[in-house]
């Protein structure tokens, strides 16, 4: 179902409302000696080790590019229907992305209108990305701006600006109950929502954390590339679990990143109620072609296409297990 903007056909609801203080903090642009910013990157890898149960980050993203030096090239990401857990873990384990139908469709949220969710949630507090936020995607001080739901909603009606805002990778906890998450991963963090308008953009990247992601509203085109491929897209570490690429598969630049020829991509049309999985590493970039809301969640585990390497994993009192 194609949506129209919550708040253009009534121009009496234009009025901003003040959005509560309760995001959490923005990072923290203070000035930090190297010293001390390598010890505030080490103990996060740690605690991202630890969270996952596994003996470093650094092994497993390695763990993750090696194996899928073994994996075929494919041309479409399939779609299959309703999976149950059992059923989508063995799929998963074999490191390829597949889309699964017939599951997102039913959850509450999605039978709301976009009307439906301004008026209901309107005082919600979010953080929208604004200006060059595609250039800036993994720059700590990247531009943001907090404001309500329906102060972002009318933000976005005004159209005046050249990249539209976007809400994404937010928290917002009062969805959390419209929506019926399958339980494919033994461990998961919190759900994350994406909103916005047709042309808002997350561009390619990885992230070393199996990715379930639904589309609740709208359509989004997503291209994918396997985890061994990084080699060709001049990537960026943000953090130990997330990597950036300057380049953009929807318009190759050859002549500036001429090993991206080399990027085995594929792409896919996300529609609302299907849900689509990334496996750890894969390289994706994000666009709405029209108003769209998704959510998504990260695994917080060994990724399944590593499910047979025990010596990856620690044990409870941080012993390394297996061999």
């Amino acid at each position: 179902m194609k949506h129209e903007h919550p708040l253009t056909s009534n121009p009496d609801q234009r009025e901003t409302l003040p959005a509560p203080r309760v995001l959490p903090p923005r990072p923290s642009s203070t000035f930090a000696s190297t010293a001390d910013a390598l010890a505030k990157k080490q103990a996060r890898e740690r605690k991202d080790a630890l969270v996952r149960g596994v003996t470093s980050i650094d092994d497993m993203r390695q763990a993750i590019r090696q194996a899928a030096r073994q994996l075929p090239i494919i041309s479409a990401v399939p779609r299959l229907g309703v999976l149950d857990a059992q059923a989508f873990q063995l799929r998963a384990a074999a490191g390829l992305p597949f889309i699964v139908t017939g599951l997102v469709g039913k959850w509450p949220l999605c039978t709301l209108t976009p009307q439906a969710l301004a008026a209901q949630f309107g005082d919600l507090p979010v953080r929208a990305r604004v200006g060059d936020y595609i250039n800036t995607a993994f720059a700590p001080d990247r531009a943001m701006q907090d404001m309500s739901l329906q102060a972002y909603l009318m933000l976005v009606a005004d159209n005046t600006q050249a990249l539209p805002p976007y809400v994404g990778n937010l928290e917002l906890r009062a969805l959390n109950r419209l929506c019926h998450w399958p339980a494919y991963f033994k461990k998961m963090g919190p759900p994350r929502f994406w909103l916005g308008p047709a042309g808002t953009v997350t561009p390619l990247h990885c992230d070393y954390d199996d990715n379930i992601f639904a589309q609740i509203w709208g359509k989004k085109r997503i291209f994918l590339a396997p985890p061994h491929h990084d080699e060709f897209l001049y990537p960026r570490e943000a953090n130990a679990i997330l990597f950036g690429s300057p380049f953009d598969p929807e318009a190759p630049d050859f002549e500036k990143f001429p090993l991206a020829r080399q990027a085995a991509m594929v792409d896919c049309t996300m529609h609302a109620g299907e849900l689509l999985y990334v496996p750890a590493g894969w390289y994706h970039q994000v666009r709405a072609l029209d108003f769209s809301l998704s959510a998504n969640r990260w695994a917080r585990a060994l990724p399944l296409a590593l499910h047979t390497d025990a010596a990856l994993l620690i044990s409870p009192v941080g012993q390394r297990t297996g061999r």
